[in-house]
């Protein structure tokens, strides 16, 4: 205040004047250094670990959504991209979930959280915390999770791809393989009335999920899978049979190396070979064939 009040001689700005020039500093440097022994008046002036200091209030606010899903009661993710990866993350993370289809390519994962059914809500919190910089750093998704608050109540934590936050992980490969993403490029989005959706579907029988690297949806609605198989063991091949026989009732190729079958592998019908790259004409070729098969025979037509 300029002037001064009841209480004191002398007007604020005249008084800071008057220590300024007692101890022979400006205002400004003297008012920084107060209360300089009180923790949260201190000044941070450097950091390591970090590029800048964008990138350390980024980590610090992605630290504060992990410390809310402490005490989550659920949580429900909804994808319509990269959703293979959610989902393995949440597997790696060791999160209770289920999964509905709620649309073409669009799913829902629903979670149980730490403040549902378990005691040691605490441990099973610190995965709910480890699964949200995975699921930042993917692509086409919304959150909502319902969380208690200190006060006895729940409060409602609404997250998606768009609001800014960024993980400390690397994003996601979009292709598992160079296989895959040399395959892509050359069939393109669409070719000879099939268009090509990587990952698209989620198969799931009980505790099984199987989610295929590619759908091919002919625009007449016929729907065929593919699943390419690069590395192999005979124990990886001898699951990948047992999962094609649980999910039997769907088309599906599978992309196999010759090498595989001239050392002994099988696999079953429906497969494509190839040697370093898969090419589009047996692809084309098998899935016409898997069209029409799918189409109704003549006395099907009559009745």
């Amino acid at each position: 205040m300029a002037q001064p009040d009841r209480l004191f001689e002398h007007g604020e700005m005249a008084a800071k004047a008057g220590i300024a020039e007692q101890l022979g500093l400006p205002w400004p440097q003297i008012e920084a250094a107060l209360y300089a022994d009180v923790m949260s008046f201190q000044r941070l002036e450097s950091f390591e670990g970090y590029p800048d200091r964008e990138a350390l209030l980024s980590r610090y606010n992605v630290a504060q959504l992990q410390a809310c899903l402490y005490r989550a009661e659920s949580m429900t993710v909804d994808a319509s991209e990269d959703f293979k990866t959610i989902l393995r993350y949440a597997k790696l993370a060791r999160l209770m979930h289920e999964i509905m289809a709620v649309g073409p390519s669009r799913y829902r994962l629903r979670f149980s959280g730490p403040a549902s059914i378990l005691r040691r809500t605490r441990s099973y919190g610190v995965n709910f915390a480890r699964f949200l910089p995975a699921l930042l750093a993917c692509k086409g998704w919304k959150m909502s999770a319902t969380v208690q608050t200190p006060w006895q109540t729940t409060a409602k934590l609404e997250l998606s791809d768009r609001d800014g936050f960024r993980s400390h992980l690397p994003p996601a490969d979009e292709f598992d393989s160079s296989i895959e993403e040399a395959f892509a490029a050359k069939f393109g989005s669409e070719r000879d009335g099939w268009k090509l959706i990587r990952e698209g579907e989620i198969l799931r029988d009980g505790q099984t999920v199987f989610i295929p690297d590619f759908v091919f949806r002919h625009e007449d609605g016929t729907q065929v899978l593919m699943e390419i198989v690069g590395f192999w063991t005979p124990e990886y091949l001898a699951a990948k049979r047992r999962t094609l026989r649980q999910f039997g009732q769907h088309r599906i190729l599978i992309a196999l190396p010759e090498r595989a079958v001239r050392e002994g592998a099988t696999v079953g019908d429906h497969v494509v070979l190839y040697k370093t790259a898969l090419k589009l004409r047996p692809v084309l070729e098998a899935l016409e064939r898997s069209h029409a098969a799918s189409r109704p025979g003549p006395q099907e037509r009559k009745s």
